[in-house]
């Protein structure tokens, strides 16, 4: 249908009004301009289609639409933001195939936008819980817009753990495209330890698991550093379970990967019985008993306040799931064997009373074995009697 557009309005309100009076189908030539003169209004599609029939000839062409099809095109057309008092002539099926096709061209660009601003603050959130924090807000956004298959985000820094080290850690951050959509994933993370220049580092890829607990970054450095990481997993399955996780420095993967030992709810470790059997000024405050039970099951080496016969001194300690005990260190990072605990510790008003216990004992024990000699004499005077 070929209209003039400054005819559309009065098009739209003759169509409006005839269809109020139950007309359904309009019939039009299709070849010459369609105004209010040379459009017809049938109330079924049969008349609608003979009318057409008649009316076809070698030069003109006519054919029918529903009112309501008329309408919605029309609509569209003073819709448009076209100057609606132009006195050019429009093609109105091809003009609002286009409108259409504009239509949907800008809801695809809007949804993909939404998409990918959910998918760019999802990602953000994945990092950020991972333990890389808001830095790389700005290179992720930069890589998503590039809309490559796969990206990589690199990162530098160093971990001192709270303790007098300086280690070098460098992170290769994994990207990929799903084949189905255009949402990103990040699927792992590939670290590199360096504890001292010039020699190899030490290196894993850690995975991320979208659907239970991931290592974060420091948990990463602990099991690198030869610590143990408490984390709830889930089985293949899909069941939750918890388990200590420790690295087998002696076994690896074909990948290059260390053998992570778990050692699992029914192991039958207990950390904070552990904790009980050392003189831990932090444990008798709930709130930081609470604070270095979490920081020990992240695989910290954690700082305490050890309080041996009142007097207090730094020490650290670390979980040790593989043995069931508590590691202990001393201010210098020393390892020490030590025995003090709840059920050992004794007072120093105890100690005293034991030695003199103790010497007490010894003197008893003296003056037994002095017993026999004393009683020689009268031996001997009764065997000197008898002769």
């Amino acid at each position: 249908m070929n209209i003039n557009i400054n005819e559309t309005e009065m098009l739209l309100s003759l169509a409006e009004e005839m269809a109020s009076y139950g007309y359904k189908y309009a019939a039009f030539p299709c070849e010459v301009i369609t105004d209010p003169d040379t459009i017809e209004f049938f109330m079924n599609s049969w008349d609608a289609m003979e009318h057409c029939y008649a009316m076809t000839t070698d030069r003109d062409y006519f054919r029918s639409m529903t009112i309501d099809s008329l309408k919605n095109d029309l609509n569209i057309v003073m819709q448009s933001g076209i100057d609606l008092y132009s006195t050019e002539k429009l093609d109105l099926t091809e003009f609002v195939r286009l409108e259409r096709e504009k239509k949907e061209l800008f809801e695809n660009n809007l949804n993909t936008n939404i998409m990918n601003e959910n998918n760019l603050k999802y990602l953000k959130d994945q990092l950020k819980y991972t333990g890389f924090g808001e830095t790389f807000d700005t290179e992720l956004k930069e890589n998503m817009l590039k809309g490559d298959k796969d990206f990589k985000i690199m990162h530098t820094g160093i971990i001192n753990n709270g303790v007098p080290n300086r280690d070098t850690v460098t992170v290769e951050l994994n990207f990929k495209k799903s084949d189905q959509t255009d949402m990103y994933f990040f699927n792992s993370y590939h670290v590199n330890l360096q504890k001292e220049e010039n020699k190899p580092g030490l290196q894993q890829t850690f995975y991320i698991n979208n659907d239970a607990a991931s290592i974060t970054l420091k948990e990463a450095y602990n099991l690198m550093e030869g610590r143990s990481v408490n984390k709830d997993l889930k089985t293949k399955e899909g069941e939750s379970y918890n388990s200590w996780l420790k690295f087998d420095f002696k076994q690896t993967d074909n990948s290059g990967n260390f053998k992570i030992n778990h050692y699992h709810q029914n192991y039958g470790y207990d950390l904070e019985a552990s904790l009980e059997k050392h003189s831990i000024k932090e444990l008798s405050t709930p709130q930081y008993k609470e604070d270095l039970v979490n920081s020990l099951k992240k695989g910290n080496l954690q700082s305490v306040t050890f309080v041996v016969s009142g007097v207090e001194s730094k020490m650290f300690v670390e979980a040790n799931p593989q043995f069931k005990t508590l590691n202990v260190y001393d201010g210098n990072l020393q390892r020490i064997n030590h025995r003090e605990s709840k059920d050992e510790k004794k007072s120093e008003g105890e100690k005293t009373s034991e030695k003199q216990s103790d010497k007490k004992q010894s003197e008893t024990t003296e003056e037994n074995s002095e017993t026999p000699s004393a009683n020689r004499p009268k031996k001997r005077k009764q065997q000197s009697n008898s002769v």
